[in-house]
């Protein structure tokens, strides 16, 4: 595969997103989000990255992520081929499951890092698969708002945005997202 045109580069904050080839769906059952899950811890966290916020989606994922290391291509790519394989020998398909590589957008500004966590947070909702992010087993949401002890999401990278616990609080319940086109580019909405 080409090499990417931006490098990705440690101690950087990165939008990453995939979506299933043809739009079609990655996770089929509910074992599959956990074992994806479990395959982020393996690839992605003991190698290369801090995983900020995270939503699995039933055609796409998205993770905000904060660079350890710069081989984050090799264990992007480790972690969907480890998936993909996984899910063509349990429903006896062939071929390839993702869009291509993942995608990656870089983060320029931390105040961004805010809504770009509650954009994520807000994709079930706005898909309509659940009525509040907290409904929704497959996101770190749950974590934020203090429903689940999970080790995947390092949440304190947002919690020192939100210094005061009132703005912790409107973090959680705000779904307003900004306007700009600035951040609009962030987003993985066609």
């Amino acid at each position: 595969m080409p090499q990417r045109r931006s490098p990705l580069q440690r101690g950087n904050f990165y939008h990453i997103y995939n979506r299933g080839n043809n739009r079609q769906e990655i996770f089929f059952e509910r074992e599959n989000y956990v074992y994806f899950l479990r395959l982020i811890k393996e690839h992605l966290i003991v190698n290369a990255v801090d995983i900020v916020a995270y939503c699995l989606m039933p055609n796409h994922y998205h993770f905000l992520v904060y660079l350890r290391d710069e081989t984050i291509s090799d264990a992007m790519k480790s972690l969907s081929l480890s998936y993909t394989k996984a899910i063509n020998k349990r429903f006896n398909r062939s071929g390839v499951l993702f869009q291509g590589r993942f995608q990656s957008i870089y983060i320029s500004q931390t105040d961004y890092l805010v809504n770009l966590s509650r954009y994520i947070h807000l994709n079930p909702v706005k898909a309509g698969l659940v009525q509040q992010p907290e409904e929704w087993e497959f996101s770190s949401y749950l974590e934020y708002a203090g429903l689940r002890q999970g080790t995947l999401p390092k949440t304190e990278y947002i919690k020192m945005q939100c210094q005061e616990e009132s703005a912790a609080q409107q973090f959680l319940v705000d779904r307003n997202l900004p306007d700009s086109d600035d951040f609009k580019r962030l987003l993985l909405d066609d």
